[in-house]
Order: structure tokens, then C-alpha cells, then sequence
């Protein structure tokens, strides 16, 4: 099952908490909340290029199953990062203390990122 597509954003939950955890400003989780974010994912075997348009923030992240990457997380901060793949349609990624886990079911993407006790999910559908 290959990732490869464009994505809308549908819905999220625990978004607002979830960001204020990760240290961004009000001002910004306020802008980000109601926007329809959109993420482009291109994948060639173990190879990811992820870019998610939120407005006129435009973050990119490139990595490969199994290997350390630095990626960039969404308080604008880089991080190291290990992405493993589960199956053949989830990603997940431990980057300073998040747990990230990408699923793909169908036309659907489920983003569920664990901060402590605090969950965020976001759902998108292919476009």
C-alpha cells in the first residue's frame, strides 16, 4: 500500500491542549486551528517526502524507513528522528518524547500524536 497522494485535513481532536504542550503560542494555535491543512506525501520504497501546507506555512520533512533523520516538528523545532514502518500502512516515530503514528486506511490518514497523557488526532482524506 503505497502513501503516495495528497491529503486534506477533516478533522481533528485535542488540537488546541496538544499544541499549548508543545509550547506554541496562543496567536499561532489559534491560526492553525482553523485551518485545512493539506499534506502531499511522496513515497518511493523506504524513501518519504512529506510536505504539509497549513496557509502559508509550508513544512517539508524527507526521511527513510529504519534511518535516523532530522525532521522538523511542528513548533518549528528539528528534531532526530527514527520512522518504522508497521504492516505496510503505518508509520510510527518516537521524536522527543511524542510517540507519532501515521495510518493509512483506504482514502484515509490518521495522524494520532501522544504527548504524555495528551492525545491528538487529526483525520485527512485523499484529494
Amino acid at each position: 500500500m503505497s502513501f503516495t497522494g495528497k491529503y486534506q485535513l477533516q478533522s481533528q481532536e485535542n488540537f488546541e491542549p496538544f499544541m499549548k504542550a508543545l509550547g506554541l503560542p496562543d496567536d499561532q494555535i489559534q491560526k492553525g486551528k482553523d485551518l485545512k491543512s493539506t499534506t502531499e506525501i511522496v513515497q518511493d520504497g523506504k524513501k518519504f517526502k512529506v510536505t504539509v501546507t497549513t496557509g502559508s506555512k509550508v513544512m517539508t520533512n524527507e526521511f527513510t524507513i529504519g534511518e535516523e533523520s532530522e525532521i522538523e516538528l511542528l513548533n518549528g523545532e528539528k528534531a532526530k528522528a527514527l520512522v518504522q514502518m508497521e504492516g505496510n500502512n503505518k508509520l510510527i516515530a518516537n521524536v522527543k518524547g511524542m510517540k507519532s503514528v501515521t495510518e493509512l486506511n483506504g482514502d484515509t490518514i490518521t495522524h494520532t500524536m501522544t504527548l504524555g497523557d495528551l492525545t491528538c488526532k487529526r483525520i485527512s482524506k485523499r484529494i
